[in-house]
Protein backbone atom coordinates (compact mmCIF):
# COMPACT_ATOMS: atom_id res chain seq x y z
CA UNK A 1 0.00 0.00 0.00
CA UNK A 2 2.96 2.46 0.45
CA UNK A 3 4.05 1.83 -2.38
CA UNK A 4 1.29 2.22 -4.26
CA UNK A 5 0.56 5.72 -2.46
CA UNK A 6 4.56 6.56 -3.67
CA UNK A 7 3.97 6.00 -7.10
CA UNK A 8 0.34 7.43 -7.42
CA UNK A 9 2.12 10.96 -6.60
CA UNK A 10 4.73 10.41 -9.62
CA UNK A 11 3.38 8.05 -12.01
CA UNK A 12 -0.32 7.27 -11.60
CA UNK A 13 -0.61 4.85 -14.43
CA UNK A 14 1.93 1.98 -12.75
CA UNK A 15 -0.27 1.78 -9.80
CA UNK A 16 -2.75 -0.94 -11.04
CA UNK A 17 -0.02 -2.83 -12.01
CA UNK A 18 1.78 -2.89 -8.28
CA UNK A 19 -2.19 -3.51 -7.22
CA UNK A 20 -1.91 -6.88 -9.72
CA UNK A 21 1.64 -7.90 -8.68
CA UNK A 22 0.34 -7.84 -5.08
CA UNK A 23 -2.33 -10.05 -5.51
CA UNK A 24 -0.31 -12.13 -7.26
CA UNK A 25 2.35 -12.61 -4.46
CA UNK A 26 -0.53 -12.48 -1.75
CA UNK A 27 -2.36 -15.41 -3.58
CA UNK A 28 1.19 -17.32 -4.28
CA UNK A 29 1.72 -16.86 -0.58
CA UNK A 30 -1.72 -18.16 0.30
CA UNK A 31 -1.23 -21.03 -1.99
CA UNK A 32 0.31 -23.29 1.24
CA UNK A 33 -2.39 -22.92 2.84
CA UNK A 34 -4.88 -23.54 0.54
CA UNK A 35 -3.14 -27.05 -0.47
CA UNK A 36 -3.29 -28.07 3.62
CA UNK A 37 -6.58 -27.11 3.13
CA UNK A 38 -7.45 -29.44 -0.08
CA UNK A 39 -5.37 -32.37 1.96
CA UNK A 40 -7.67 -32.05 4.57
CA UNK A 41 -10.52 -32.20 2.84
CA UNK A 42 -9.71 -35.13 0.75
CA UNK A 43 -8.85 -36.97 3.93
CA UNK A 44 -12.26 -36.19 5.56
CA UNK A 45 -13.59 -37.46 2.00
CA UNK A 46 -11.83 -40.94 2.06
CA UNK A 47 -12.73 -41.75 5.72
CA UNK A 48 -16.96 -40.57 4.76
CA UNK A 49 -18.97 -41.61 1.94
CA UNK A 50 -18.17 -38.42 0.18
CA UNK A 51 -17.53 -38.96 -3.76
CA UNK A 52 -14.19 -37.59 -4.53
CA UNK A 53 -16.16 -35.99 -8.03
CA UNK A 54 -18.59 -33.94 -5.63
CA UNK A 55 -15.22 -32.78 -3.56
CA UNK A 56 -13.08 -32.00 -6.59
CA UNK A 57 -16.35 -29.75 -7.82
CA UNK A 58 -16.20 -27.66 -4.36
CA UNK A 59 -12.21 -27.32 -4.90
CA UNK A 60 -13.38 -25.98 -8.70
CA UNK A 61 -16.23 -23.88 -7.56
CA UNK A 62 -14.43 -22.21 -4.61
CA UNK A 63 -11.01 -21.62 -7.08
CA UNK A 64 -13.40 -19.72 -9.62
CA UNK A 65 -14.92 -17.77 -6.76
CA UNK A 66 -11.25 -16.65 -5.60
CA UNK A 67 -10.19 -15.96 -8.90
CA UNK A 68 -13.37 -14.01 -9.73
CA UNK A 69 -13.75 -12.30 -6.47
CA UNK A 70 -9.31 -11.18 -7.34
CA UNK A 71 -10.49 -10.07 -11.09
CA UNK A 72 -13.43 -8.08 -9.77
CA UNK A 73 -10.99 -6.29 -6.91
CA UNK A 74 -8.39 -5.30 -10.44
CA UNK A 75 -11.45 -3.98 -12.37
CA UNK A 76 -13.04 -1.77 -9.67
CA UNK A 77 -9.57 -0.86 -8.93
CA UNK A 78 -8.66 0.53 -12.24
CA UNK A 79 -12.23 2.05 -12.18
CA UNK A 80 -13.61 -0.49 -14.52
CA UNK A 81 -16.90 -1.06 -12.61
CA UNK A 82 -18.95 -2.10 -15.66
CA UNK A 83 -16.25 -4.85 -16.75
CA UNK A 84 -16.13 -5.48 -13.02
CA UNK A 85 -19.67 -6.52 -12.83
CA UNK A 86 -19.76 -8.76 -15.51
CA UNK A 87 -16.60 -10.38 -14.62
CA UNK A 88 -18.72 -10.90 -11.24
CA UNK A 89 -21.69 -12.04 -13.05
CA UNK A 90 -19.75 -14.80 -15.49
CA UNK A 91 -18.17 -15.96 -12.34
CA UNK A 92 -21.65 -16.84 -10.89
CA UNK A 93 -22.87 -18.51 -13.73
CA UNK A 94 -19.67 -20.70 -14.06
CA UNK A 95 -20.20 -21.57 -10.20
CA UNK A 96 -23.98 -22.14 -10.98
CA UNK A 97 -22.73 -24.47 -14.16
CA UNK A 98 -20.23 -26.61 -12.44
CA UNK A 99 -22.96 -27.11 -9.25
CA UNK A 100 -25.26 -28.77 -10.70
CA UNK A 101 -24.02 -31.92 -10.26
CA UNK A 102 -24.00 -31.91 -6.53
CA UNK A 103 -27.64 -30.00 -6.82
CA UNK A 104 -28.85 -32.96 -9.19
CA UNK A 105 -27.61 -35.73 -6.14
CA UNK A 106 -28.79 -33.65 -3.74
CA UNK A 107 -32.24 -33.80 -5.47
CA UNK A 108 -31.70 -37.60 -6.06
CA UNK A 109 -31.15 -37.84 -2.38
CA UNK A 110 -34.15 -35.45 -1.18
CA UNK A 111 -36.63 -37.67 -3.39
CA UNK A 112 -35.56 -41.24 -2.05
CA UNK A 113 -36.13 -40.25 1.50
CA UNK A 114 -39.44 -38.71 0.85
CA UNK A 115 -42.14 -41.46 0.64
Amino acid sequence: MIVIIVVRQYKPEFTIYISIIAGAIILAMSMDKISSIIDLLTSLANKTSIHMEFLQLLIKITGIAILTEFAVSVCKDSGETAIANKVDFGGKIMIIAMSIPIISSLLETIIQILP
